[in-house]
């Protein structure tokens, strides 16, 4: 193992490329991904376009430059690349130069210079374009009383320079994850030729803001398919996908069902029926459940049909392959967590014969040759950050080699194992276990457990924000264990947590942890345990149960229940699971950690951003202010400008930085150092 890495070195760590999404052209020979860095004054991540080749015989190219950075590529049938960027056009007009908002881009198929090719007021989110067809699709926003782009500009302007920035709400919700809704309203847009002098949009409907996600259009341009929500009252929300004729933006039929929501539409090779994800609406007695579901593009009458019943895990977003299979039936791809990987299936929807194409990684991003015999495909792991892979469309169990690409020589401080344990129940557990270098039985690691967020996640891919490596550098094992409510491990894995959030999986965390300190390369007399959001709060349930642990660091985590279920994004959602704490108070007043704070003694990091509307900056607050009231020795480390997440590169590094001190101080009894600049 190298004796040093990026990972021993903060500046070096966030300096290293970060690959995300793929686009492949309309013949099959141009494969595109977009990949992040470091700006000159490393302050910011920008990204940049680069080719990969798809055989994997050639170096990746960067195509794309700009001091805004590009992302989200994709092809027209003709090979002109598109994607978003906020960078200014090459005849910018007035308050062009300042602007922050996203436009459509194009590189020509044969090479030159990148052109805008559409620009709205309040910028565009997402996009689609059809396989056989010039037509594209637009998820974008108009302003309250405008109705077409022409008022929405005129509108903006207009609050541009009369400085107003208040909203006025007359529905929930108004916040989602780490950003305010509104002003603007979400629609979608189709445009039919969008290298024309002046083209025109279609408005094919206004969409719920907070589901506005997931928009797709037919191969031969002719319909458009989206998800939003209907309802009313905040409970009765949830997300239905809608199908339009993309010419004259006429609704033609609504998938939906009072106890299920839909989403992440994809259309079958002919046009005619729609490929979705499907979830169960979470109750008070069940998590739900997720699935694939074939249903009639245009016919309301046909209320679809379940495809992977019996499937124990939960699909991600289907795609489609441009061919159907043998026997005439599309085939879908799609990814599922199982069992700490994350592997591409392959689904017959006639047959229903489903194949497993990979052994292990988790993988994302996946796009079908027009053959449908190739499949592309991001993969990542714990140890592996995402790079593109090409994988046979008929093969299980491949072990793909990345392709060429930026951020492939990665060396990391230390290696990775696995611990398995059995929970009171029976049921078995594993978690990974990341192992510093130069662990043994003469030199025993100090041991930090970390628990994932969601909860409904895993630990089975590369994350650059919770990353163990950089801990490992420090010299710490991290055990990353899959406990109760994890995915990957079966509906019952789901269930088995339900009904109390710090019951099973609690258990679950500390049945893992006595496993692995059986282990005589780790140090039990020198642990530590931290976790963000849904690992945060895990993080505050252990304070108030045990000392076992010498420090706990909590990040953008759950302490007053009452409270949060008032103020988090979306109340409705949590209350279906949680109850109304007006009326049902049983699961708040066994689960609320802040009613047990005074049996806090282990020292705390507290984290939080005042950005973050899933857990809101009061649950810092309090949770700070509880622990100073019962004299717990503890830090507070508040990021004004930050949401559920740390983005910017130096609060990430002091994000970092400060953990690590923690740690060091209360867990290796080195003396506190104070980061720099805060």
């Amino acid at each position: 193992m190298p004796e040093s890495t990026a990972f021993h070195d903060l500046a070096a760590f966030l300096a290293l490329p970060r690959v995300s999404s793929l686009a492949l052209s309309p013949d099959g020979t141009r494969l595109v991904t977009a990949v992040q860095e470091l700006s000159a004054d490393r302050t910011r991540f920008i990204g940049a376009l680069w080719e990969v080749d798809p055989a994997g015989e050639r170096p990746a190219r960067r195509l794309t430059r700009s001091g805004r950075g590009e992302s989200a590529p994709r092809f027209l049938p003709d090979g002109t690349l598109l994607f978003l960027s906020s960078r200014p056009a090459a005849d910018p007009g007035e308050g062009e130069e300042d602007r922050q908002e996203a436009a459509l881009w194009s590189l020509p198929a044969g090479g030159g210079e990148a052109a805008q090719l559409l620009a709205r007021a309040g910028g565009i989110d997402e996009y689609a374009t059809a396989a056989g067809s010039s037509r594209i699709a637009l998820g974008a926003s108009l302003l309250p009383g405008a109705t077409d782009a022409e008022q929405d500009q005129r509108l903006r302007d207009a609050r541009r320079k009369a400085k107003v920035s208040a909203i006025l709400h007359e529905s929930v919700p108004v916040r989602h994850w780490d950003h305010d809704l509104g002003p603007g309203v979400p629609h979608v847009f189709t445009v039919a030729d969008a290298t024309a002098q002046d083209p025109a949009a279609t408005d094919c409907g206004a969409r719920r803001a907070a589901f506005a996600e997931g928009v797709a259009l037919s191969p031969d341009g002719s319909l458009v398919a989206y998800a939003t929500a209907v309802g009313t009252l905040p409970d009765e929300l949830r997300s239905v996908v809608v199908v339009a004729d993309a010419e004259t933006g006429k609704p033609l039929r609504v998938l939906e069902s009072p106890d299920a929501e839909f989403g992440a539409p994809a259309f079958t090779p002919d046009g005619r029926d729609l490929v979705c994800a499907r979830r169960q609406r979470v109750t008070w007695d069940a998590p739900g459940d997720v699935t694939l579901w074939l249903a009639s593009a245009t016919d309301d009458r046909d209320a679809g049909r379940d495809l992977l019943p019996g499937f124990g895990q939960w699909p991600g977003a289907p795609v489609v392959s441009p061919v159907p299979g043998g026997d005439g039936a599309p085939v879908v791809y799609f990814t599922a967590d199982e069992g700490g990987h994350g592997p591409v299936f392959r689904l017959s929807t006639g047959s229903g014969e489903l194949l497993a194409l990979t052994a292990s990684g988790t993988y994302s991003d996946v796009v079908v040759a027009p053959d449908g015999g190739t499949v592309y495909a991001l993969r990542s792991a714990v140890d592996s950050p995402p790079l593109p892979v090409r994988l046979d469309a008929a093969t299980a169990g491949q072990q793909p080699a990345a392709l060429p690409c930026p951020g492939q020589d990665t060396a990391l401080p230390g290696g990775l194992t696995e611990v398995h344990a059995t929970a009171d129940d029976g049921t078995a557990l594993r978690a990974w276990l990341v192992l510093p270098e130069g662990a043994g039985a003469d030199a025993p690691a100090p041991l930090l457990l970390w628990v994932h967020g969601g909860p409904q996640t895993s630990w089975n891919a590369w994350h650059w924000r919770w990353n163990p490596w950089v801990a490992a550098a420090a010299g710490y094992a991290v055990l990353l264990p899959d406990p109760a409510l994890s995915t990957g491990y079966g509906q019952h894995m789901h269930e088995r947590g339900w009904a109390h959030w710090g019951g099973a999986p609690y258990d679950d965390v500390m049945a893992l942890t006595d496993t692995a300190l059986l282990r005589d390369d780790l140090d039990g007399g020198r642990t530590a345990m931290m976790g963000g959001s849904y690992g945060g709060y895990m993080a505050n349930w252990i304070a108030t149960r045990t000392d076992r642990f010498k420090a706990i660091v909590t990040h953008a985590s759950l302490w007053n229940m009452y409270s949060f279920a008032q103020v988090t994004d979306f109340p409705a959602y949590w209350m279906r699971r949680q109850g109304d704490p007006l009326v049902t108070t049983e699961r708040y007043e066994r689960e609320s950690p802040h009613l047990r704070a005074a049996q806090i003694t282990t020292p705390m990091l507290v984290i939080h951003g005042d950005k973050d509307y899933r857990v809101p900056i009061g649950e810092g607050l309090a949770l700070w202010n509880d622990l100073a009231r019962f004299g717990v020795p503890a830090k507070f480390l508040y990021f004004p400008d930050e949401g559920h997440w740390i983005v910017k590169p130096n609060n990430v590094r002091l994000w970092y930085a400060t953990v690590l001190g923690f740690l060091a101080h209360h867990v290796l009894g080195e003396e506190w150092q104070r980061p720099d600049l805060v």
